[in-house]
């Protein structure tokens, strides 16, 4: 669920928000959808790349936590360098 509420407020402070009151509610849910979708074709995108040998896995990785910050998430501790 963290997860989910990094990517939601990461994904508001983005674009403008209008706040409204049931009736005429946005769908939360698909904001969120629409950017997890977007960073998991920029994950595959990364990890299909055969170009890279086993000695660039960690560049893979690194661009795979990148992709998690863009969306609002971050890498936690293990992430510090």
């Amino acid at each position: 669920m963290d997860l989910y509420k990094e990517i939601l407020s990461h994904a508001l402070m983005q674009g403008e928000v209008k706040i409204t009151f049931p009736g005429d509610a946005c769908d939360i849910t698909k904001i969120v959808e629409s950017e997890c979708y977007q960073a998991l074709q920029k994950i595959k995108a990364i990890i299909q790349d055969d170009s890279l040998t086993d000695k660039e896995c960690f560049m893979k990785i690194e661009e795979i936590v990148c992709v998690l910050e863009s969306a609002g998430s971050d890498g936690g501790f293990r992430h510090d360098f």
